[in-house]
């Protein structure tokens, strides 16, 4: 996969921008800083993903050894995608002002130990705290966005989201092939039922590890250096907490898109802690059989959330951001439909063909999320990725509380109620509207200009000091976002 550029400076083996983001994507490249950040991004969020989900493909082993009720199993769920929701609004944060590569390095090595201790669980609260705390873990998701949004220009910065984020995500499909497969090597080495699922927690615990090492000590923030030299040399400003939270949460962009993310990366998680034990219990399959089919929707972020990603980069070059946004609607809401039909069919191969298609559209959204995330701010990227991934965590919860929790719905029909909160949900996206560019229903506002947009996050102090020059150069190459009707005109400052 490659997607050209415009020039090669010599300092940089990828071609970049005014800012020095890439202009090009090599996937099979691994040249510093740019693919190089982009590769231990996406295996860091990998092996907090696998972590995470370790525990439900074992769950009917874990379940009779714990004495866990239903109630405990879906609380336990719940916890897990919890843990993530303050989490990711704090890495937003920790992104802004430290830097990516630190923030993930320490939350990833903060959490191993949670992954190491799960092995030694002896009640049902203790197995659901220790969920919880490794939930923590999949704020990485946030660092990752953001790291790929600070080296890559905006024609390939849905790509480069979309497959970091995509092939991330992977972790939560192949858990549900790892962890029965390396349960059923330590019962054929002599273990019994009950020590071999503990045992096997040592391995997503060690990667988790290894790849928190991998980011600190091989990773960049930026093209040109990380944050805290490029603050000492004065290239880069210090900002100031409060600017850059109030930027965040007075940008309602930002919360629609954390509302929407809920009911596509949301659901995702939902369908990674439910779906395993669904077929197991429903259509009477075995342990492994189950894994398998739980795997194959995990596994569609091979391809899905990536294909999302280029997608919503591929109608922005003809349709700019009007284009990304009329995509992210019409996929993310045919996957509320396909959710409906998932919780109707009765047999074991309609349910796994549904499945599978409802994966390709529903991992897809989440990429095409991530296409628009960037260009809600340039100050407060940080902070507004944190609520947009910490919104995919709420809608996790909430779906689980209110349909997976206890025996009020059976599981199917949860399932389809859920494809309509996805439908119903998604609407809201008509209401995205930038001045500049204009959203879903209406045009740009007259005379509005992309530095006007983003200028405006500083005051005019700050502008007078020149703190918002990284924002100029950011309009300047955001001007793509018009559509194809302006890709010819100069690319001049304002």
């Amino acid at each position: 996969m490659e997607i050209p550029g415009e020039e090669y400076p010599k300092r940089f083996p990828l071609a970049v921008d005014s800012e020095h983001k890439a202009t090009e994507f090599r996937l099979f490249s691994a040249a510093p800083p740019h693919m190089r950040a982009f590769h231990l991004s996406w295996l860091s969020f990998f092996t907090c993903f696998v972590s995470t989900f370790a525990a439900p493909p074992l769950l009917p082993v874990i379940r009779d050894d714990l004495d866990l009720t239903a109630t405990d199993i879906g609380n336990a769920g719940i916890a897990a995608v919890s843990g993530a929701v303050f989490a990711r609004l704090a890495m937003g944060t920790c992104c802004d002002l430290f830097g990516p590569r630190l923030a993930s390095a320490a939350l990833v090595l903060a959490t191993a130990p949670a992954v190491f201790c799960t092995s030694l669980a002896a009640s049902p609260a203790s197995f659901l705290a220790l969920r919880f705390l490794t939930g923590f873990s999949l704020a990485t998701f946030v660092s990752t966005q953001f790291w790929m949004s600070s080296l890559f220009s905006p024609n390939v910065v849905g790509t480069a989201n979309g497959v970091a984020g995509g092939w991330g995500n992977l972790g939560g499909g192949a858990t549900q092939l790892i962890m029965p497969l390396v349960f059923d090597l330590i019962v054929l080495a002599g273990a019994g039922k009950f020590t071999a699922w503990r045992a096997a927690f040592f391995i997503p615990g060690l990667l988790q590890t290894v790849s928190a090492y991998g980011i600190f000590f091989l990773g960049q923030d930026l093209p040109d250096g990380d944050y805290s030299q490029l603050q000492k040399s004065g290239e880069k400003h210090k900002d100031s907490f409060d600017k850059i939270l109030s930027g965040a949460v007075t940008n309602y962009r930002g919360w629609i898109l954390a509302l929407t993310y809920g009911y596509c990366f949301g659901v995702e998680l939902t369908i990674d802690n439910i779906i395993a034990q669904y077929f197991y219990d429903k259509f009477d399959v075995n342990l492994h059989t189950a894994g398998t089919i739980a795997a194959s929707f995990g596994l569609a972020n091979l391809f899905s959330r990536p294909g999302g990603g280029m997608l919503s980069d591929f109608v922005a070059r003809r349709f700019g951001m009007r284009g990304r946004l009329w995509t992210l609607w019409v996929v993310q809401t045919v996957g509320g439909v396909l959710c409906v039909l998932l919780g109707k069919v009765g047999s074991l191969a309609a349910s796994v063909a549904v499945l599978l298609v409802f994966s390709v559209f529903v991992q897809a959204a989440c990429g095409l999320t991530f296409g628009v995330v960037p260009f809600v701010s340039r100050r407060s990227l940080g902070i507004i990725s944190g609520m947009t991934g910490g919104g995919g965590n709420v809608g996790a919860v909430l779906t689980q509380v209110i349909f997976f929790r206890g025996s009020r719905y059976t599981t199917e029909t949860g399932i389809t109620l859920m494809g309509v909160m996805i439908i119903a949900c998604t609407l809201v996206i008509m209401l995205i509207h930038f001045p500049q560019w204009g959203g879903m229903l209406w045009p740009p506002s007259d005379g509005a200009t992309e530095e006007d947009y983003y200028v405006s996050e500083w005051t005019a102090p700050e502008q007078d000091k020149g703190f918002h020059k990284a924002s100029l150069k950011f309009s300047q190459n955001s001007r793509r976002e018009r559509g194809q009707s302006v890709i010819a005109s100069p690319n001049t400052y304002a």
